[in-house]
């Protein structure tokens, strides 16, 4: 690493390529508050980067060779391709242009880390690891991938001094390789983002080496409900391992007595196997993947900080989610509409069966913008299978994001496939088509969850609107 970004400092001026994306503004926010100075570009304005220019951020619209003036070095997220102008201005100039994986050590290097990572669930987890730390006093920094409702905001560049930095380790790009955490946690491991890692091996490898990472007296946190990371737990018992889940034969704790009351708490015991020991838990948030969520985060926090499970419990009462993750939007003419970030068949299952316990008499629509090409492909046989417990399900467009089509590959293919094993499945098309089909199709008490990582939050809108 060149001498001058050996540390930052009020005179190592950052810029970021790309700042008004999730994962980029989370680190501006950071450095922000830990008076680093910040620069930025993106494509489009958006409340995000409104938001780090009120915090003292420069933020450009549009990419130019001279917006990287006076910067010490580039971060610049993955979307970004060599020839963009500011980074090819960079490498002529002699600057460091680095990604997230490369950036973190120079940011978190003084930090105690608690990395918080798997295919689904880590968003949810972080925060509410956050918000326990918080509730217990202490005011830890926090990247999540999501902004969080009870502070209204993804990132914290934290107290200093004791209190941890709780990070949502990302595994695309291999962002997590950039970490060294006192405290990991694997949510569980499926295969997913098959344009980074063309086969599930490709995937293993990578959290087996991001578990490699760990601090030699730092302990994993892993789910064995998923056969990957229970495997690579086994494999690493030179460190301290706890493992959760629902399996009772396999698992240090285990949640047991799931339910939903009649005014939609999520309750259940957290038991310590070796000891038999229950701990009531009560989450506003729906479904037994938020109560493994809530087991792991309180594991975590009992690690990083000996907080105790009363302690855990009692905060994590007071939790409110994050945004898009089961994200009531509002009611209308008997029809609550609900935004969920879901677009992993698993995730997908999950969030309908927490759906279908937290309004056991509603009618449920799942309404699914597949996100990328390379996904929808590789797991179509899963996302066929994955929308069971759903009433109807209405198939948009898929979201292209980084990616460009693949002419076998289709909103409309997809729909057919889901129809070989869903009776009321069917092809929407895009935004403005799919909100005419469902307010013709919805009708009565009903939910509608849409899942989207893309643009598709425009279809809760356009339902929720009076028409």
């Amino acid at each position: 690493m060149p001498e001058q970004v050996q540390k930052l400092s009020a005179q190592t001026r950052v810029h970021l390529v790309g700042i008004g994306g999730t994962g980029l503004s989370a680190i501006a926010r950071v450095l922000l508050e830990r008076g680093i100075p910040v620069s930025g570009s993106d494509r489009a304005i958006n409340p995000v980067t409104d938001l780090l220019e009120a915090l003292g951020a420069t933020i450009h619209l549009g990419h130019r060779a001279e917006n990287i003036e006076g910067a010490a070095l580039l971060l610049v997220t993955s979307a970004v391709k060599n020839d963009n102008p500011e980074i090819v201005a960079a490498l002529e100039a002699g600057l460091p242009v680095m990604k997230r994986r490369d950036f973190l050590p120079l940011l978190l290097g003084g930090d105690t880390v608690i990395g918080i990572a798997g295919t689904h669930g880590k968003t949810t987890t972080t925060a509410m690891t956050t918000h326990i730390l918080r509730e217990a006093g202490m005011t830890p920094g926090y990247i999540v991938g999501s902004v969080m409702k009870n502070t209204g905001t993804n990132a914290d560049g934290g107290g200093g001094g004791k209190s941890p930095f709780v990070i949502e380790a990302d595994e695309y790009d291999d962002m997590y390789l950039g970490l060294t955490p006192r405290i990991a946690v694997i949510t569980g491991i499926e295969w997913d983002h098959p344009d980074f890692f063309p086969t599930e091996g490709d995937m293993v490898r990578s959290f087996a080496a991001f578990i490699g990472q760990i601090q030699p007296d730092g302990v994993l946190i892993a789910s064995a409900d998923t056969p990957y990371s229970l495997a690579l737990a086994r494999q690493h018992e030179s460190i301290k391992i706890v493992l959760y889940g629902r399996d009772r034969e396999e698992s240090d704790w285990f949640i047991h007595n799931l339910h939903t009351t009649p005014d939609g708490l999520t309750c259940f015991e957290a038991i310590e196997r070796a000891t038999l020991t229950a701990y009531p838990f009560k989450l506003k948030v729906p479904g037994a993947h938020n109560a493994l969520n809530a087991l792991a985060a309180t594991l975590a926090s009992a690690a990083a900080c000996g907080v105790t499970f009363e302690s855990a419990a009692k905060a994590l009462e007071s939790f409110e989610s994050t945004g898009r993750r089961f994200q009531v939007m509002g009611e209308v003419k008997q029809m609550i509409v609900v935004d969920d970030y879901g677009h992993h068949p698993s995730a997908i299952r999950v969030t309908l069966e927490a759906a279908r316990q937290r309004y056991p008499d509603h009618t449920l629509w799942a309404v699914w913008q597949p996100h990328t090409f390379s996904r929808t492909r590789a797991l179509m046989s899963d996302y066929a299978r994955c929308f069971s417990t759903a009433d109807g399900v209405a198939v948009m467009d898929i979201y292209a994001s980084r990616e460009q089509p693949v002419p076998e590959v289709s909103g409309q293919i997809a729909a057919a496939q889901i129809a070989h094993h869903h009776p009321n499945a069917h092809y929407t098309g895009d935004i403005a088509a799919t909100i005419t089909d469902l307010k013709k199709c919805v009708t009565g008490k009903s939910v509608v969850i849409v899942f989207s990582a893309g643009d598709a939050i425009a279809v809760s809108a356009g339902l929720l609107a009076d028409s």
